[in-house]
């Protein structure tokens, strides 16, 4: 794989590219060296796409057209880089350091992970909404979530089910929910926070961004900003930040928090679960 300087992977940082867009700025990014000084159907070509999808590409950065975003390349490839040099990977990871360092910060300030966690610890029942690619990170929350809950429930599956779910829920008391809604932002995440705020939940959400169309949909947003880089997102950030929630959480009530895990771990001890 070859080096590439830090400033070309730079330049897709933090844009809101499609799954194509991203396989382009990863070709880019990975063959800079050459890629600078090819045509659009060679860059096209070279990542596996359509030349349309190159020009795309260029307008959704802000450039005019190929030609002008190709120009700009030359340019970052001619200098020198100042930070040594990366491959598409390290740019990638490199990026989600950054986001845990601005997450370090925005964390100086509890206020609102506290006022969450005390709405959720006390919700009986706990829906966790999380449809699509926010599904596995629902799934990993109330996974240990119902190590200190009594009741969680898991909402990864959109339709009448979903608002099934939410029905039963409310029914059963609960008062809060907890929901995770990342790009690209699935129109029935939005329509399940609005039925739930109809219903008289207070809703918490776990998001990329201040500015996402949930941010003034819910009770409490928790944003944590999550990587662009490669062909997929990646949730690093999400998943340290709805872990230090499920922590305010136990540390909201450490009393009942602290018998659930004693009985859990006497229930681990009694069936033999684990191996370690």
């Amino acid at each position: 794989m070859n080096d590439v300087p830090v400033s070309v992977g730079e330049l897709f940082q933090g844009a809101r590219l499609t799954p194509t867009q991203r396989r382009i700025a990863h070709c880019l990014v990975e063959h800079s060296g050459k890629a600078a000084y090819l045509s659009a159907a060679e860059v096209a070509d070279l990542a596996g796409v359509s030349q349309p999808s190159v020009t795309r590409f260029a307008v959704a950065l802000g450039y005019e057209g190929y030609p002008a975003l190709r120009r700009e390349l030359r340019h970052m490839t001619g200098g020198p880089s100042g930070n040594g040099k990366r491959n598409a990977m390290q740019l990638a990871l490199q990026a989600e350091a950054e986001h845990l360092g601005r997450l370090t910060d925005q964390l100086e300030r509890l206020d609102d992970v506290q006022k969450a966690a005390d709405l959720l610890i006390r919700s009986r029942p706990l829906p966790v909404l999380g449809l699509r690619s926010a599904a596995p990170l629902a799934a990993y929350f109330g996974y240990f979530a119902a190590k200190v809950h009594p009741d969680v429930r898991v909402i990864a599956n959109g339709g009448t089910e979903m608002l099934d779910q939410l029905d039963q829920a409310r029914a059963a008391g609960a008062g809060a929910m907890l929901a995770l809604v990342l790009p690209r932002y699935p129109r029935e995440s939005l329509d399940a926070i609005g039925e739930a705020k109809k219903a008289g939940f207070r809703v918490v959400a776990i998001t990329d961004s201040a500015l996402s169309p949930v941010a003034h949909e819910v009770d409490v947003v928790l944003p944590a900003a999550v990587g662009t880089q490669l062909v997929f997102d990646l949730h690093t950030g999400p998943m340290a930040m709805a872990m230090v929630l499920l922590q305010a959480m136990c540390d909201a009530a450490p009393e009942s928090v602290q018998q659930r895990l004693e009985e859990f771990e006497a229930a681990v001890a009694r069936r033999h679960i684990f191996v370690a």
